[in-house]
């Protein structure tokens, strides 16, 4: 019986690139929709959020950590600006999301529709953990109170679907060597 060991060095891995167009607009339109879609009207915003998807798919797809930190860092503290939060809660959130899910992308098949559910449902949930956190110890007065645990796992679960379809049409945008 013989035993095959594969090993897969860092630079073997499929690092991919988008255009400078791709990397600044897709964060942007992701932005203007979840800050100026009326939310009242569309109650299915409330619990969808799509700077953080493309946070994670842009963070996964580079596999470079201080790139994701970055997506995450300038991409929440815009969601920030535009929701006007002046506490910069997802600013923060989102730039240690980007650094997980980069380092995450190193490690996973993160191409793989379930793994891409899985993963965005658990980066959504860590997200909301972090957020409510913050909010909770460095806000405190004027501190929203935490959603539901309910509540909670029903948008981790939304946006891990729609994750999963977003990430399929984004996927299309990579540059090809």
């Amino acid at each position: 019986m013989s035993l095959t060991v594969s090993y897969t060095s860092r630079e073997e891995i499929e690092v991919h690139k988008f255009s400078w167009a791709v990397s600044i607009g897709i964060p942007l339109l992701a932005l203007f929709l979840q800050s100026f879609l009326p939310q009242k009207r569309l109650g299915f915003m409330v619990i969808l959020d799509l700077p953080l998807l493309v946070t994670i798919f842009f963070a996964v797809s580079r596999r470079r950590p201080i790139p994701g930190l970055l997506t995450g860092a300038v991409v929440g503290t815009l969601q920030d600006a535009l929701m006007g939060s002046h506490h910069n809660l997802n600013g923060i959130a989102k730039t240690i999301i980007g650094y997980l899910a980069s380092s995450v992308g190193v490690k996973l098949d993160v191409d793989n529709p379930g793994s891409r559910f899985l993963m965005t449902f658990g980066f959504y949930l860590i997200h909301q953990f972090i957020y409510t956190l913050l909010d909770l110890k460095l806000v405190v007065v004027g501190a929203a109170p935490p959603p539901g645990f309910t509540h909670t796992v029903l948008a981790a679960l939304c946006n891990g679907l729609l994750a999963v379809v977003l990430f399929a049409g984004l996927d299309r945008f990579k540059l090809r060597n």
